[in-house]
């Protein structure tokens, strides 16, 4: 490869990063919902079906966006979802004492759908650019947008009790949205059709993986056994991240936290779900599929299990060690999701293939919002977790027996 063509591919994923750090926002739900609640006096229930609903229009909106790029293409698709997520935040500043209904409307539907366009363009166009280091791109893109909870989540914390206040702080996200998918559109584009990249290295790993590699038509795709079993444990390695995350703050304030430790705490889990994102992008490269998908799910089990003997024994130490493990192992998720589903399917209709995969988000949120559910008529967090450890566990199961396409 030309070197100022490996150059403008680093550059690309760099801009990515960087778009992705902003697009995360949408998953700070746990410290942006708290003006909600303590100004409107929005229930835990409707604003835990606010979450469930954002990752619904989310997975939807990868969806369209992976149709309409092959139409319009990238840049246009971007711009499309630049205003759609900029004014989803905006607008749920206005949304006052009038009911979830208006929150549903603006953050959930137009700001999911929104940042969900942008995130399966721009991980489906910078991962063409990275086709023999696959890991690697997904694992620095998935790291950004994991990030943002910890840099943007806790700057929008300290800015709602500044100047700005709840409501400028939605309308400042929403501009920074804007500009930033704007930006993007400009910049990030699919490397030319007669671009050369150098060839994978042979993975560890890789061995008894002889399959030949091919790609898949998305119908093809959802015919596949194989597929299935991913997918539903991806749903059950994501659902033990999205729960914890919707109610980490409030779970670390039941174990007698302080507020500005708890919603550091939200922060930590972050900074560990980036970490996990770039660390299984880098095993990935380097172990191969089978190896990263069963780590990662032990990883899941080991997290859930410490997790729950935490608040058995209402140690806050061991929480604080058991949202670390669950920030780095719901990491692993959407970088396995891309990496996999690049692997295994191929990159000519990967755009489409990854935004089926991703509708794992959808289910996972509504067991996030069945953990809640839990939480209310349990009173305790055991019932919960106890949910969440068998998901874990039948993850695990369901990738020992994943081989082939």
């Amino acid at each position: 490869m030309h070197q100022n063509h490996l150059k403008k591919r680093y550059a690309i994923l760099s801009l990515g990063v960087f778009t992705m750090l902003f697009s995360g926002i949408l998953y700070a739900w746990s410290i942006l919902k708290a003006p909600f609640a303590e100004i409107y006096g929005f229930t835990p229930s409707e604003l835990s079906l606010n979450f469930t609903l954002t990752m619904s229009c989310f997975c939807i909106g990868g969806f369209l966006a992976s149709r309409l790029a092959r139409r319009i293409g990238v840049r246009a698709t971007l711009l499309v979802s630049a205003p759609l997520a900029g004014l989803g935040f905006a607008l749920a500043a206005l949304v006052g004492a009038r009911g979830p209904i208006l929150l549903y409307l603006t953050y959930a539907l137009m700001g999911g759908l929104g940042i969900g366009m942008a995130y399966i363009v721009i991980i489906s166009s910078v991962n063409a650019w990275f086709t023999d280091r696959k890991g690697l791109s997904s694992g620095a893109l998935m790291m950004g947008f994991g990030l943002s909870t910890l840099l943007l989540g806790n700057l929008a914390d300290a800015l709602f009790d500044g100047r700005l206040g709840f409501k400028g702080t939605f309308i400042a996200i929403g501009l920074a949205l804007l500009v930033t998918l704007t930006v993007a559109a400009l910049f990030i584009r699919t490397p030319a059709p007669d671009a050369v990249f150098p060839e994978p290295k042979k993975k560890i790993a890789a061995k008894g993986e002889d399959f030949e590699a091919r790609d898949f038509r998305p119908g093809e795709m959802v015919r596949r056994f194989t597929f299935w079993r991913a997918f539903l444990a991806l749903v059950c390695l994501t659902a033990v991240g999205s729960s914890v995350i919707s109610f980490a703050r409030d779970l670390a304030l039941s174990l007698d936290a302080g507020a500005s430790l708890a919603t550091s705490l939200v922060g930590i889990l972050a900074v560990c779900n980036g970490l996990g994102r770039i660390l299984t992008g880098a095993v990935f490269d380097a172990m191969g599929r089978k190896f990263t998908m069963i780590s990662a799910s032990a990883l899941t089990v080991f997290a859930a299990g410490v997790t729950l003997l935490s608040v058995g024994v209402g140690s806050l130490a061991l929480l604080i060690v058991g949202l670390c493990l669950t920030g780095l192992s719901y990491g692993t998720s959407p970088t396995v999701s891309a990496a996999f589903t690049s692997a295994f399917y191929g990159r000519k209709h990967f755009a489409t293939n990854l935004s089926i995969s991703n509708f794992n988000l959808m289910v996972a949120a509504f067991v996030a919002t069945a953990c809640s559910a839990l939480l209310s008529s349990s009173g305790g967090y055991t019932v919960p977790f106890l949910l969440l450890l068998a998901l874990s566990l039948a993850a695990l199961a369901l990738n020992l027996t994943i081989k082939r396409p």
